[in-house]
């Protein structure tokens, strides 16, 4: 009855501070879905959406005094939507996505309605988000990409020195706490217009994806108002940089010009690089919430390692270098390469997979140079995987130019155990001291014990097939004796 009441008041011609008291009253109720049914009607939904200015009419924002009003509409459309499926339904017959869209437009050259702008796009996401339709509608229909595109430039401030290059200005304060909140609204909006753009098909879509990429470079340069936000912001363009083709993420780095001190490689700006680098790191540090919090940037940096040979090298020399102390496991340690290591052994099968194959893009995906990084150990669940057990190397092609050992890792490697990749002292050899006799019964003793957990079926003894892949043993016992006698030369 109340929000009926409410609704009721808001359809006539009331002062704007009454409308917002209306609005904070009605948007307080409309957290609890009980109350919802009699807001989530056409006429009720259409009287918000007048408060909001969501109609297509071409007037400018003008009256400072409507602002509060609209804010406390939108703020309301944010919780009904989000709350029930009925309003996300009539949403879409009533074409909320291109009202908004348009008050995006007006909100482009004013000043002051970065509120507006941003519960605009918190509710483009949450549409985007909730209804599969509405998400096709501005991706095809409304051209959601250039418009939410556009409205990520303008929250950042985005100067241009060249194409898909933006200025770096180092003494530029950090983004207000508002700017920061509507970037962070549209990288949403845009992750979830962009679903599934893996394949570009004419060079209008390459054109706006390499833009967008060179938005999202200024923006992993760019910081917010407070470390966490700063955090946030990242966080959601990298989500959005992994919605892009990897042929577009080439302008990640840009020719390095001569007064820039950044970090550069081959003649090449790496600073969004390194701050992906640093956030994986940190992210790694964190110890909770990997698969949320750490694949999309490992899987962003292992997409742009394998496609693009800079970034694969410049990653290379932080995260690989060059093997001097071989004393440790190579899972025993801080730096980066110990911590990756380490995750190839996670419980959670999407982290060490992708932790895995992120290391294995790093060496080129050659085994011989992943195992001397890794040791056996740590990398056998991913050649198992691959069919790599054998040797070899991956399907994808890389440049001939080969790792140079150092002085100190030549020395040490005949004494390394390859299975945990680490120097070993000699240890004593226990049979030295054993009888045949001796030797014959513990060799027995073992084949009892093996036989007795194959039978109970608390293991399965496998073998390794020549092409490199697992199967059960009888299997490639078999196979092995067929092999031996094709080969044979006798008649």
């Amino acid at each position: 009855k109340l929000c009926e009441g409410i609704l009721n008041i808001l359809e006539k011609d009331t002062k704007t501070s009454c409308q917002v008291a209306c609005l904070e009253a009605l948007r307080i109720l409309s957290r609890d879905k009980k109350v919802l049914v009699p807001v989530t009607t056409k006429r009720n939904m259409q009287i918000l959406m007048r408060l909001a200015k969501l109609d297509n009419v071409e007037d400018p924002l003008e009256r400072v005094s409507e602002f509060p009003v609209i804010v406390e509409a939108l703020k309301c459309l944010c919780n009904i939507i989000f709350n029930s499926s009925v309003a996300q339904q009539l949403s879409f017959e009533l074409n909320l996505a291109a009202t908004l869209c348009n008050l995006l437009q007006k909100c482009k050259d004013q000043q002051c309605v970065d509120d507006i702008k941003c519960f605009d796009l918190r509710l483009l996401f949450l549409l985007s988000l909730l209804h599969t339709d509405i998400r096709s509608q501005l991706r095809q229909e409304l051209q959601g990409v250039q418009v939410l595109t556009q409205a990520l430039e303008s929250s950042l401030s985005v100067r241009w020195t060249e194409e898909y290059k933006a200025a770096e200005d180092r003494d530029r304060p950090p983004l207000s706490l508002q700017e920061t909140d509507c970037a962070i609204e549209a990288l949403k909006a845009l992750f979830n217009v962009t679903l599934d753009s893996w394949n570009v098909h004419s060079k209008n879509e390459s054109h706006q994806f390499r833009y967008m990429a060179a938005i999202l470079r200024h923006c992993l340069l760019t910081t917010g108002p407070t470390e966490d936000k700063t955090e946030e912001l990242h966080s959601n363009a990298i989500n959005l940089l992994s919605n892009v083709p990897v042929s577009c993420l080439d302008v990640l780095i840009n020719p390095s010009s001569q007064e820039e001190t950044d970090i550069k490689y081959n003649g090449m700006n790496m600073g969004a690089i390194q701050i992906l680098l640093d956030f994986m790191e940190k992210r790694i540090d964190k110890g909770s919430s990997y698969r949320e919090g750490l694949t999309p940037v490992l899987s962003l940096l292992t997409e742009c390692c394998r496609t693009h040979r800079n970034i694969r090298k410049f990653i290379k020399a932080q995260v690989l270098p060059p093997l001097r102390d071989v004393s440790n496991r190579p899972e025993v340690g801080t730096t980066v390469r110990n911590k990756l290591v380490r995750l190839m052994t996670h419980v959670d099968l999407g982290v060490k997979q992708i932790a895995a194959e992120f290391l294995f893009v790093l060496c080129k995906e050659r085994v011989d140079s992943l195992l001397k990084y890794t040791g056996y150990g740590n990398a056998a669940g991913l050649l198992a995987a691959r069919g790599l057990l054998a040797g070899g190397r991956g399907d994808h092609w890389y440049s001939d130019d080969e790792d140079t050992d150092t002085e100190e890792y030549k020395s040490a490697k005949p004494n390394i155990n390859l299975i945990t990749g680490h120097l070993e002292e000699p240890m004593p050899n226990p049979m030295d001291e054993m009888t045949e006799e001796q030797k014959e019964y513990e060799a027995m003793k073992l084949v009892n014990m093996f036989d007795k957990l194959s039978r109970d079926e608390l293991i399965k003894p496998m073998g390794v097939r020549p092409d490199g892949t697992m199967a059960p043993l009888e299997e490639t016992v078999s196979q092995y004796h067929t092999n031996k006698q094709e080969s044979s030369d006798s008649d």
